[in-house]
């Protein structure tokens, strides 16, 4: 069993940064890929991978949209990972999620443990 915590939401305006920060419980966290994933408040909306990363930082993965602008990294000695975004856009306004399996994927079913989320949002 893996408990994420999900931190470093907030409010911020079009073009600033927020780093996001996941904690997790276990001391096996290195064992774990993380996933990054993203959910928009409209109605039909399901999660949207953002990134994702292997469990050593070795290989990370982004959605087309977040592509130079967001960068995923891991502190295993920590049992962290963390997801820096620049220049953020009205449009990443989203609740977002960690979650951990044992490889990283972009799809949100592959992952088995997941946080309670944190509010991102980006004014105009």
């Amino acid at each position: 069993q893996v408990q994420l915590v999900e931190s470093g939401g907030g409010l911020v305006q079009a073009g600033g940064s927020l780093r996001l920060s996941c904690a997790a419980s276990r001391h096996t966290f290195t064992n774990y890929a993380v996933g990054w994933f993203r959910q928009r408040q409209a109605p039909g909306k399901e999660r949207e991978f953002v990134a994702a990363i292997n469990w050593n930082g070795a290989n990370t993965y982004y959605a087309d949209s977040v592509k130079g602008r967001f960068t995923i990294s891991r502190d295993n000695a920590k049992n962290m990972v963390f997801l820096q975004m620049n220049r953020l856009k009205p449009e990443d306004t989203a609740v977002y999620y960690c979650a951990a399996d044992s490889i990283p994927t972009m799809t949100s079913t592959t992952y088995e443990y997941w946080g309670q989320g944190t509010q991102v949002t980006v004014s105009s």
